[in-house]
This record gives structure tokens, sequence and C-alpha cells, in this order.
């Protein structure tokens, strides 16, 4: 009889631990974010920037409540393929305009970073600091390790956000060292 009363109570015990691991489970997944795809509605941020200005501003993304967004996120300011990146828009920033778009750059540098980065390179677009990572991670868009062990940085991704707040166009290249599609961004732009 003990025997038996042993193995129900080990039973109940493994049970109440296979209880605990599916509450643990089911946590997770409520805290885990699904990737947002086109027709998601673009989640709202608010961001330091001192670029273009010299005075810190605060930047979100309901500031541009009616206009299109483009959202670029970059791993790292002064880094090749982020330069290339960033002066490639600012250059192109009136073609966007003319279409009712706006262009925010997002990277996890501080303001100081990103206002010496813009400053170098012409970069006319506002440049904003995610440095608490908090707006990688809404959109799900977190390089877990970057050059030299770094780890956290953003994913080189650009989000096409219409003047409703809904995503028209998103690309996350798999690899920091590839560029973003300009001229597949240019087109949905000119199409929203």
């Amino acid at each position: 009889m003990w025997i038996l009363k042993y193995k129900l109570n080990k039973i109940k015990a493994e049970l109440a631990d296979d209880q605990r691991e599916i509450l643990r489970f089911a946590q997770d997944k409520r805290e885990f974010k699904m990737a947002l795809k086109v027709g998601d509605k673009a989640p709202e941020f608010t961001l330091p920037s001192f670029t273009p200005s010299e005075e810190l501003a605060q930047i979100s993304l309901g500031d541009y409540k009616g206009k299109n967004v483009v959202l670029l996120f970059f791993p790292q300011a002064f880094t090749g393929v982020c330069t290339t990146e960033m002066c490639t828009m600012s250059d192109n920033f009136n073609s966007y305009q003319g279409m009712n778009a706006e262009i925010l750059g997002i990277s996890v540098d501080g303001t100081f970073v990103q206002k010496a980065f813009a400053e170098k390179n012409g970069i006319k677009i506002p440049l904003l600091s995610d440095f608490n990572k908090e707006v990688i991670r809404k959109y799900d868009v977190v390089q877990a390790e970057f050059a030299h062990g770094q780890k956290e940085t953003a994913q080189r991704a650009v989000y096409l956000i219409d003047k409703d707040g809904v995503i028209k166009y998103v690309e996350v290249t798999e690899n920091p060292g590839v560029q973003v599609n300009f001229d597949a961004l240019k087109t949905a732009a000119a199409g929203v």
C-alpha cells in the first residue's frame, strides 16, 4: 500500500511540475510578440533625437498622423552599410516628401552618437535613439548579435506606414550587411 501512495504522490508532484511549466509557457507566449506584417497597426512610440535640430526633441510616430512614414531601423551609426543607407535616404528625402512621406531612422545608438553621425555625413532626416531597445522589441527587429559581439542592436529593416498608421510595406534583412531594397520601398511608397 505504501508503494502505491509513494507512486501516487510522485505522479502528483510530476503533474504539479508539468502544470507550472505549462503556465510558464503560456506566460512566455503572451509576452512573445509575433512579427509585424502588412496590414497590422504600427506600434506607437516616442524617442529622443538631436537631428536634424540642435535641441533635443521627443519624436513620436503620432506626430506624423495624416502622413506616410518610412521607418528605417539600422544596426549602428558609422558602419559602412548603415552610412550608405542613411545617406541614400537623406539624399532622396525630397522625393519621399513628394509622396507625402516622412523618413525616420532608428538605431540603438545614443543621441550624441547619432548627432555626430548626421553632422559628419550630412544626414538631414531625423535619427531617433532607441537606446533602451523598447521600439526594436515592439517592431520585432532585434539583431541578437552584431559586430564584435555587440548584443541587441536593431536589425536592418524598413516599415512603410500609411497616414492611418497601418503598415503597408515591410522588409527585414536576415544579414545586417545586406542593404534594403530601395527600389521596392520607393514603389511601395508611390502606391500609398
